[in-house]
């Protein structure tokens, strides 16, 4: 990483006072210097404060490749933040008198099921998208991720009924894209337009947000848009667009600073769009951010939190002196965004960037924010920048560990036999992945995921490390075989190396038994 001189970084982030709210050149200041200290190649900021954009301006580039420079106009896709479009829809359904919240799933959708048929019977469109499902973090995920062309909507509803659950049902929050996948396709069989139809017609247009689309594949002027960039080995990297339309409901919509603006703005005027027209109600506009599903709060909470929690597509929670803050974060491959509004403060903040780390959005939403709260500087960029060295330290190691004891491995008696682990293994919800030699290497391949190709590594006498060939993944994993009195793999289950392991990549979730 790069870093930069300490006395610069202190001489700009002390010039945030007590009750000082932040200007147009401490807020440029602070954004370069977030580029250098977490390799981001271009970032974009808005803050809107009582209904004026008081800041809107992008930094850096675009792509490492172009070298061309970011606005606040440039294209970024939004992710995650996509939910709250999903939830707002939907309550303009219950608006409608067309949908209810705890209508059960199956009513739009009779082929739904879950891994339990009470909790199938029990599932509602408000547990659809409060993470209660009590399904695992991710899980399922690689339907979708990294980007392929086999599981469908459809696909991806009836491999659900496969899906062990971690919980049990609406007792812990985890975190879950799949769920809203059916959501969206809640809203198109109930509103006869596909998610991504109703989203620009119901809701992006009308709320003039004029260069937003709700996938990127409904892009066509990708003139000013940005690539993606992740750190893969150590080194940035430039790495392709990678999101399946299928989970377009989850995370689909591409935006840029200057129409999430309009969008805070719209949402802090209780839903009244620029031209008078009122698009939900002011009730269901209350239920979104209403908690839904508890989370915990730090017991040295940065900003004096009594509560947190997921609402209706929004985390919310109450922030210095009783403030609700509502927000979301995304991320895809290559790309982080986050979106904060509090409305009692009027107060809007968005965050794009096109680097996958999660630490220079909070960064910059944290010092804007700080500034309007009254805080005292709190050196976010310090605090979290050595925060994010140490992140990488304690898993470059925990990695340097592992591949130290492939190579003591390689000589020795214990290892398995590639006869002993080659064939098919199949999955219920994933399909089939398949362990064969090449050249003298074992190579797995996901046959329902094109892009998971991986060398396999013998790490001791049941486990072998699986080694992607993208490396931008950052996602290594464990592949532990159980044998049979012969000696012959029968199962085989996965886990990641390390924590930095983006919680899609689902590796644990997979059940597989050797089917040849």
């Amino acid at each position: 990483m790069k870093f930069f001189k300490l006395f610069i970084l202190f001489s700009v982030l002390t010039s945030f006072g007590v009750n000082a709210q932040i200007d147009s050149r401490q807020l440029d200041d602070l954004i370069k210097n977030t580029l250098k200290t977490f390799d981001v190649p271009g970032i974009s900021v808005g803050v809107i404060k009582d209904g004026e954009v008081v800041y809107a301006k992008g930094h850096g580039v675009k792509a490492l490749s172009t070298k061309e420079k970011m606005n606040e106009n440039t294209l970024v896709g939004i992710a995650s933040n996509s939910k709250g479009f999903t939830c707002f829809a939907l309550a303009m359904l219950v608006d409608q008198g067309k949908l209810n919240w705890d209508d059960k799933v199956t009513k739009y959708i009779p082929e739904f099921r879950l891994y339990d048929a009470w909790v199938t019977q029990n599932f509602t469109v408000r547990d659809l998208v409060t993470h209660r499902s009590g399904l695992g973090l991710g899980a399922g995920d690689l339907m979708f991720f990294p980007e392929n062309d086999h599981f469908d909507v459809q696909k991806v509803i009836g491999n659900l009924k496969y899906i062990k659950p971690s919980t049990s049902f609406r007792s812990t929050f985890e975190y879950n894209n799949n769920m809203f996948i059916v959501a969206g396709e809640v809203l198109k069989r109930v509103s006869g337009l596909s998610w991504e139809d109703f989203i620009e017609t119901k809701i992006l247009i009308p709320v003039g947000m004029t260069n937003s689309k709700a996938a990127y594949s409904r892009v066509t002027d990708k003139s000013n848009i940005i690539e993606a960039h992740t750190m893969a080995d150590g080194k940035l990297t430039q790495i392709p667009h990678d999101w399946d339309d299928t989970a377009n409901a989850a995370g689909g919509i591409v935006s840029n600073v200057s129409d999430m603006l309009i969008w805070a703005k719209f949402l802090m005027n209780n839903a009244v769009t620029q031209t008078g027209e009122r698009l939900l109600s002011e009730e269901q506009l209350h239920e979104l951010w209403q908690l839904q599903t508890p989370l915990k709060v730090g017991k040295n909470d940065s900003y004096q939190s009594h509560f947190k929690g997921y609402g209706l597509g929004w985390f919310v929670c109450d922030v210095k002196g009783g403030y609700k803050q509502v927000y979301h974060t995304g991320g895809l491959l290559g790309t982080v965004t986050q979106f904060t509004i509090i409305p009692e403060l009027n107060l809007g903040i968005v965050v794009l960037t096109n680097q996958m780390n999660g630490s220079a959005f909070t960064t910059i939403t944290n010092t804007i924010k700080d500034s309007y709260l009254g805080y005292e500087n709190r050196n976010w960029l310090t605090k979290l920048g050595q925060s994010n060295v140490n992140w990488y330290k304690y898993n470059d190691s925990i990695k340097t560990e592992v591949f130290n004891k492939v190579n003591a491995f390689k000589l020795s008696p214990l290892q398995p036999k590639p006869s002993q682990i080659l064939g098919t293994y199949n999955d219920p919800w994933f399909g089939n992945i398949i362990i064969k030699e090449e050249l003298n290497t074992i190579r797995l391949f996901a046959e329902n995921s094109k892009t998971l190709k991986a060398n396999l590594m013998p790490y001791n006498a049941t486990t072998y490390v699986v080694k992607w060939d993208n490396r931008s993944y950052d996602a290594d994993c464990f592949i532990q075989f159980t044998f049979d009195e012969n000696g012959n793999a029968i199962s085989a289950t996965l886990k990641p190396i390390a924590p930095i392991t983006d919680f899609s990549y689902d590796f644990e979730d997979l059940k597989l038994t050797k089917t040849d």
